[in-house]
């Protein structure tokens, strides 16, 4: 008896587990290309439009100089459009675990500037951002070590 039970738990409990991981893991890069893409239009491409389809309409912001919502973000990249409207930021990293996305990213306001380094945290639900937090580090001329920040 033990023996089928072993059995019926190798052939159809062992591929379930499987396939949930798979979801799990194909969910998780998803939400790792939602960000990505969300980026470019946002920062990149300032587009307010493009931008918004990746909020959740409850978009909570966590940087203290932005406000919630999409039309929170929508200033924000109208204050970009008017200020800096050559920005530019890389992801040179991106993490992503279950529904959090972080990256890692090199942003410059100005062309040919050293910059700042950002990480940045992405809380996601049913393939929409719903959540951000930043820390934003400039890029100083001299450092104590020849690591790099990125």
């Amino acid at each position: 008896m033990k023996k089928i039970i072993a059995i019926l738990v190798y052939f159809f409990l062992v591929p379930l587990s499987f396939q949930a991981h798979a979801l799990t893991f194909s969910q998780t890069e998803k939400n790792k290309e939602i960000v990505r893409e969300f980026y470019q239009a946002a920062i990149n491409q300032k587009d307010i439009d493009a931008a918004s389809h990746y909020l959740s309409d409850h978009y909570i912001q966590h940087n203290p100089l932005v406000e919630d919502g999409p039309e929170g973000l929508a200033k924000f990249i109208t204050f970009l459009l008017k200020n800096y409207p050559a920005a530019h930021s890389e992801i040179k990293k991106i993490f992503a675990e279950g529904d959090y996305v972080i990256t890692h990213v090199h942003s410059r306001r100005e062309p040919h500037t050293r910059g700042r380094a950002i990480v940045d945290i992405f809380k996601l639900e049913n393939s929409k951002i719903v959540e951000h937090w930043d820390v934003i580090q400039e890029i100083p001329e001299q450092a104590a070590n020849s690591n790099g920040m990125f």
